[in-house]
C-alpha cells in the first residue's frame, strides 16, 4: 500500500529542522555587545533599562518599531517549509 509524500519521521524530521533553524534566525538577529546610550537614528537618550534587558541595543523603542515594521513579518516567512516549495 502506498505510503503518500513520506512517513511520520520524514514529516517529524522537517518540523524539528524548520525550528532549529528559526531559532538559530532569531539568535543570530539579537544585538550584542555594548549598548549605544543613544539612538543612531534619531538621537534620543535610550533609556538605562532597555540597555540592560537588551545589551548591544541600538536603537530606541520607536525607531526599534519602525524598523520591525519595516522588515515586516515576511522576513519570518520559512519558505523551505511551505507547500509551494515542496511541490516544486
Amino acid at each position: 500500500m502506498a505510503k503518500g509524500f513520506g512517513d511520520e519521521d520524514d514529516v517529524q524530521q522537517q518540523i524539528e529542522t524548520t525550528i532549529e533553524d528559526e531559532v538559530r534566525r532569531a539568535r543570530g538577529a539579537l544585538p550584542s555587545g555594548e549598548s549605544l546610550s543613544h539612538c543612531e537614528e534619531c538621537g534620543q537618550p535610550i533609556p538605562e533599562a532597555r540597555r540592560k534587558v537588551l545589551p548591544g541595543v541600538r536603537l530606541c523603542v520607536g525607531c526599534q518599531e519602525a524598523h520591525d515594521r519595516e522588515t515586516g513579518p515576511g522576513r519570518l516567512y520559512n519558505r523551505r517549509g511551505s507547500k509551494d516549495s515542496q511541490l516544486r
